[in-house]
């Protein structure tokens, strides 16, 4: 029978791990799009309404990372196969580290970016609440700042997450090691159920 874990073992990730992996991997590079299609329109209409959806999810982004980074020091950390070369065990948890700033860095500079805007349009996430502006002064200049940290962060994200998903690849179809599989699923192997 198909083990149902929740939490994270020595071995492999639980199901709340996994789910929120893929559910922020989706959103962040989602968002990342839409940041890219909502400065092209034409339409401002369109435009307005893509930018509103483009703060809703990038506050949603904010609070699962925040969830992630905390099961995740609440949690096992798996152990990385032996057959991992000492350089990428060394590697890894920079990269992860430099990942999760960025997944916490481009909301957080949206934030900025709104709450600094001279246009002073209310966030209200998924059109539920009104989200407070940080306690920030408003001004071109802190516009301009704010939009180039946003931007450069965004991009500076994709970075990462494609040198992520390549080395995922790696393992999965050159390495054929288990490190890949256990961001699928957890195993029904030797440990306990949880």
């Amino acid at each position: 029978m198909p083990s149902f874990r929740l939490r994270n073992t020595t071995t492999r990730y639980g199901w709340i791990a996994i789910l929120l992996h893929w559910l922020i991997a989706v959103l962040f590079i989602g968002q990342f799009a839409l940041g890219l299609a909502m400065v092209r329109i034409a339409s401002q209409r369109t435009a307005f309404e893509l930018i509103q959806w483009h703060k809703s999810f990038g506050f949603l982004l904010l609070g699962l990372v925040l969830v992630r980074i905390g099961w995740r020091l609440g949690n096992a950390r798996p152990t990385l196969p032996e057959t991992v070369a000492s350089f990428e065990r060394r590697a890894a948890p920079l990269v992860h580290a430099l990942l999760y700033a960025a997944q916490l860095g481009v909301p957080l500079s949206g934030w900025a970016l709104v709450s600094v805007s001279m246009l002073e349009v209310p966030s209200v996430p998924f059109d539920l609440f009104v989200m407070p502006n940080l306690p920030l002064v408003v001004s071109d200049d802190a516009e301009t700042f704010w939009s180039g940290a946003h931007q450069w962060l965004a991009w500076a994200g994709m970075a990462l997450a494609a040198l992520h998903i390549l080395a995922a690849l790696r393992h999965r179809f050159l390495l054929r090691d288990s490190v890949f599989q256990r961001m699928i699923a957890p195993s029904s192997g030797d440990e306990p159920r949880e």
